[in-house]
Order: C-alpha cells, then structure tokens, then sequence
C-alpha cells in the first residue's frame, strides 16, 4: 500500500495523477449536485417511505432521494436495467443472447439497450416518487409529477455521463464509484448524530457508547474485506501440462464466498417494496395497514420473506453467473480435469456441490449484512440515518478493492516499462 502511494505521487507519473484528480473532480459535482433539491419541492414537506428498495436506493445514493435532490435516482435505474438485460440474456430473449455472441459489436448494441431502458425505468421511477414522496397534494397537479419526473430522470443521465467520463479518463468503473461516493458522503453525517445522540449525558458512558460504536462499524468492515476476498480453490490439472514443486505452476478455479454480491439484496428489496408501492397509490386505509403491518421489514412476517429471498436469489444468481455445466465441459475441452474427480458429470456434480456449500456461507454473509440495520433500528432508538452494518458497506469495499487493483496493475505496468 505504501509502495503503491510513493509510486502515485512520484512525478513521473503525471498522467495518472491526473486521472485520479479528474476522477475525484468528477465525484464532487456528484457530491454538489446531491444536495440540490428538485426545483419547485418543499424540502421540510417530504415524507420519506421506510418500505425496502427506497431504503437501499436511499443508502446508494447517499441520502440524496431522502432529500429528493436533481440526483436521488442516483445510478440505481440503470443498475436495476442492466441487472433484467444480464437475465434475459440468459436463454430468454435470443436476440439478446445472439448479441452477447457477436464480440465487441454485440456488446455495445447491448449497453445500448441498457442505457435506454434505464434511462426509461429512471422517467417511471420518478413519476412514481414523487408520488410516492409528496403524496397527492391539492396544489400538485398530474403535469408537475411529470416535471418532476423528467428532472430525476435527466439527473440520472448526467450521472450516466459522468460515469462513463470516469471510465474513459480516470480511474476504476465510474458507474461503480459514483455509488460508492454516494455512500461515504453520507458517512460524517451518520458518526455525528451518533456522537450526538450518544453522548448526551454528561457522564462517560455515553462516550464509551460512541467509541463502542465506533470499533464494531470497523470491526465489521474488516469481516467485510475478508469475505470480499475469500475463495474457494479447486485445483486443476492438465494432460499437456506438468506441475511439479520446483517451476510447475498451480492451476486452480476460484470460487467466491459470495460469488453474487449485493445482487440478491437488491432482488429482495425490490419484490419486498412492491406491495408498499402498490398501498401509496390504492390509498385504502385497509390494505396500507396490511402492508403495513405483515409485510414492512420491521415487521416478523416481512423480515423472514426479506431473509428467505436473500437466500433464493443468492443461489439463483450464483449458479445462474458460474454455470458449473459449462465449466465442466470447458475443462474437459481444454484437456483439464480436478486430481480424484472424472471428467463429464462427475465434474459437474462436484463442482455444483462445491457452490452450495460455499454460497449458504455467502448468502448468510450476506442474510447478515442486510438485516442489520433493521435489527439496529428496532433494537435502538437513534434516528434513521444512523445505522450499522449494511449493504452500502459490501459495496463499498468491493468497489475501492477493485479500483485499488486497477491502480496498482496500471503503476506497476509503467514501472516494467520503465525497467524495460
């Protein structure tokens, strides 16, 4: 780490100084532009919802949708777009999987298709925020919905924009970081109402309070690295190839923990919110009660389909990304094979153990990480936005480790260069 930031600030690497400062220039206007509130909005009216995928878009966004800022759509419509298109390429839709077949070009018809629906998805979803948000006030008429809409919609287009600027002349996934600096804008805000909450008597325990707080938030960011960067190993040998103790290099496939990500959170929160969604426009006392009442997260019933969903998707997504059938005949292609294990189903039938017994690891992680700030929030009577634990923090991690390794492939290739 130290070795990497000598190299950084060394002068002869001018032109990555310059992309890590046009990156950071880039995630202050986000940062800026969050705070801006949509014109014509009564920011002490808003009412925010506490049903589940406003909760993590509101997170993603770093408090931005609480405020219903030009940006509180954030980058999450085209996320939830590229997440359906990845599905329907799936053996669902042959067009798009005869795309995915056809190289470059076909990539790029695909983030095309990607970008316009969520570019779409982000117009509906800000008509239906602002719904769901401001209510149906007597002096909000149908047309300044659409206003409104058509406001999130182009801030999430910018922050499209921006990202792809990142991608092209900074450093790491724009998209990505957009997210995470979202995250960590919210961070001072969160410490300082807990120090405020928590040290309001004058005795020492409320500081003791605090700083217990403290440790446990690091505590779990260090149980978050680690579980980032756990995998499973399964050794693979080859029949053209030699591996031995002295040169022979070990081949392996790895397996993630948690192979999904946040994914299956996402999922979750987003089946989990409908019925919510479904309550702010019926307007029935009856039904929003019910809802309310059996299917909010804080609630028994809502938590255990919160809990059970996390576990589906997990092992949906896992096995729908690595397909351990055709990483079984591409082994078998290749001429590779696991030491103890034939070739064909056997090899399949290992490997798609192998993932069931590595994702129940995952998907507890991950079961974990999501629930608790509900448990936090129920358990304690701090306000809303201070929390503990949460998907924002594995999205976080993941995304500064791979920007860390992107910046560090890049130094050290200049350094071979040089040495050349």
């Amino acid at each position: 780490m130290i070795n990497i930031l000598k190299q950084l600030f060394n002068s002869k690497n001018r032109d990555i100084q310059k992309r890590v400062l046009f990156t950071l220039g880039a995630l202050t206007v986000f940062v800026i532009g969050k705070a801006i509130v949509v014109p014509g909005i009564d920011r002490d009216a808003l009412g925010t919802g506490t049903f589940g995928l406003l909760e993590l878009m509101s997170v993603m966004s770093g408090g931005a949708l609480e405020q219903f800022s030009i940006f509180a759509l954030g980058v999450m419509p085209y996320i939830t777009a590229s997440i359906v298109i990845q599905v329907l390429t799936m053996d669902i839709v042959p067009y798009l999987k005869e795309l995915s077949k056809q190289g470059q070009s076909g990539r790029n018809k695909i983030n095309k298709i990607t970008r316009i629906s969520g570019i779409c998805l982000a117009f509906l979803q800000g008509y239906v925020y602002s719904f769901a948000f401001l209510g149906r006030g007597e002096g909000l008429i149908n047309l300044d919905y659409l206003v409104f809409a058509l406001v999130l919609c182009a801030g999430t287009s910018l922050l499209l924009w921006i990202g792809d600027q990142i991608t092209a002349k900074g450093i790491g996934n724009g998209i990505s970081l957009i997210i995470m600096a979202g995250i960590i804008s919210a961070l001072p805000n969160m410490f300082q109402t807990a120090y405020i909450e928590l040290t309001n008597t004058t005795n020492i325990s409320g500081i003791l309070m605090f700083a217990t707080y403290v440790i446990v938030y690091l505590a779990i960011i260090i149980g978050v690295v680690f579980m980032e960067k756990a995998e499973r190993r399964i050794q693979v040998q080859y029949a053209n190839k030699t591996n031995n103790t002295f040169g022979g290099k070990q081949n392996y496939i790895p397996f993630k923990l948690n192979s999904a990500g946040v994914i299956p959170v996402i999922f979750a929160s987003t089946l989990i919110s409908i019925p919510a969604f479904m309550a702010s426009f019926i307007g029935r006392e009856g039904f929003t009660n019910f809802v309310e009442g059996y299917l909010g997260m804080a609630t028994p019933v809502g938590f255990v389909l919160y809990v059970a969903m996390i576990f589906f998707f997990a092992y949906f997504w896992t096995f729908m990304q690595i397909k351990p059938k055709d990483t079984a005949e591409n082994l078998n292609k290749n001429g590779g094979y696991i030491p103890g294990v034939r070739p064909g189903d056997e090899t399949f039938n290992y490997l798609s153990g192998i993932l069931k017994h590595i994702t129940v690891v995952g998907a507890t992680f991950l079961v974990v990480l999501a629930t608790m700030p509900i448990i936090f929030g129920v358990a304690t009577n701090l306000p809303g936005n201070v929390t503990i634990g949460g998907t924002g923090l594995l999205i976080v991690v993941g995304v500064a480790l791979e920007t860390y390794k992107q910046l560090e492939s890049k130094l050290q290739a200049r350094s071979y260069k040089k040495r050349g």
